[in-house]
């Protein structure tokens, strides 16, 4: 546990999830339009415009676009005082020309949302704490994070939001969504959710609040004690089971997790349970840096696909850092919510051998997002590759499937009883 801190290194704007609660937008708009909106040309004078920027296409027909942009500019009447800038026209017809890719996670992120991005990457941000997806053409739950008004208010992973106060969400965008359910703290949000286990629609109010997002946390269950006891420092047993919970893949997780393992290592247990339940994700070089731990330098992690046509294949490997031996017996546990960089890191351990999956099929987030600055203050998050296991399945298509599949049903939750939890450390006692 010598290792050189300096091999722990901040990772660059590479996301491998929509990355912690509420935010996702779409849309890129033709570069091309630069010229301004004060030189438009009358929509009528206009059938193909020529462009003459580097590679850009040669002849774009824009006259819907110039006629459209005219008609609302003369005819539309808002009903509120505030009007739209010919700039935020621009972001919304970028936002469009993004969502006509179908793909939930590429998005445009505009000035104030670039802005809360960024927030919510430095670990808080305010509203209700959780984090949204597309899943079966719905608005899904991917996960309420750990002690939010979402979490504290029964949220659950794959419930789908039917209605944000009373709009209805049926075809809503994920940037729609976020600007709804995002807002200031102490105020009210009424989400109506659909849940696979109720016969109707449950109505749940929540208070916004700012939400600090946690990363890591440790206990030992005493192995006499298989329910929930937290063993102090002198209380470390050898045959006891070392639990670290990891809340998100954020940039300074890989040292968190690296303090956490040289617990583990210095209580002189050999059974480690990772709970990666409810973690959507984030950083793809944190979940790398993670499974180095365990493999030996050079064994692939994942594999990025940027297809035929992109330059196909690239590898991500692990840096050998491998200091456990055979004697550890290892088990990670993984539910809908646990997606992207949970779903890349449990795989990879999985297919080598190195550890044991229980808990629920995870979400299916197998995908690769790239985050490109296209103003100083404005971003895009574009698809960019798809994620494979070592062993080449792709993770979009069923996510990773446990081992030993064990459901938390309505029956344990009512009487607090964790039945995943419970199997692991049965499992690593071997009962």
């Amino acid at each position: 546990m010598d290792e050189n801190p300096d091999q722990i290194k901040a990772p660059p704007k590479r996301l491998v999830t929509i990355l912690i609660a509420i935010i996702a937008v779409g849309g890129i708009f033709f570069a091309g339009y630069s010229a301004g909106s004060n030189s438009r040309p009358p929509a009528q004078a206009i059938n193909t415009i020529t462009n003459t920027e580097s590679d850009m296409p040669e002849k774009v027909d824009f006259a819907p676009f110039w006629k459209t942009w005219n008609i609302l500019n003369e005819k539309f009447v808002s009903y509120k005082k505030a009007t739209t800038t010919d700039q935020e026209k621009v972001w919304g017809a970028i936002e469009g020309l993004t969502s006509s890719f179908k793909d939930p996670y590429t998005v445009f992120m505009p000035p104030e949302t670039a802005k809360a991005f960024e927030n919510e990457i430095s670990g808080s941000f305010e509203g209700v704490g959780m984090e949204l997806g597309i899943k079966d053409n719905m608005l899904t739950v991917v996960a309420p994070l750990k002690n939010t008004p979402a979490e504290k208010a029964g949220i659950k992973s794959g419930d789908k939001i039917l209605k944000i106060n009373d709009m209805v969400t049926t075809g809503m965008a994920t940037d729609q969504a976020v600007k709804l359910i995002r807002g200031k703290q102490g105020t009210i949000v009424k989400l109506t959710i659909g849940r696979e286990s109720a016969k109707a629609p449950i109505e749940i109010t929540l208070t916004r609040s700012v939400i600090d997002i946690p990363t890591i946390d440790t206990e030992i269950k005493s192995g006499n004690d298989t329910a929930s006891s937290t063993a102090n420092a002198t209380g470390l047993q050898k045959n006891g089971v070392f639990v670290i919970r990891l809340y998100s893949f954020s940039a300074p997780s890989p040292g968190l997790f690296r303090d956490a393992l040289r617990k583990f290592v210095e209580s002189g247990s050999t059974k480690l349970i990772l709970d990666l339940r409810n973690n959507p994700g984030g950083y793809l070089e944190a979940a790398v840096d993670m499974a180095s731990w365990f493999l030996p330098a050079g064994k692939i992690v994942v594999q990025e696909d940027f297809g035929v046509n992109n330059g196909g294949l690239n590898y991500y490997r692990s840096k050998g850092y491998n200091i456990f031996n055979d004697n550890l017996k290892f088990i990670i546990l993984v539910n809908e919510g646990s997606a992207s960089a949970s779903e890349i890191l449990s795989g990879a351990l999985q297919e080598y051998g190195i550890a044991k999956l229980v808990g629920n099929t995870t979400f299916g987030k197998g995908s690769v997002q790239e985050l490109i600055n296209i103003t100083p203050d404005t971003s895009l998050k574009v698809t960019v590759a798809r994620w494979l296991t070592p062993n080449g399945k792709s993770i979009s298509e069923t996510g990773i499937t446990p081992d030993y599949t064990v459901k938390i049903t309505d029956k344990d939750l009512i009487a607090k009883k964790d039945s995943q939890m419970e199997k692991a450390v049965q499992l690593l006692q071997g009962q």
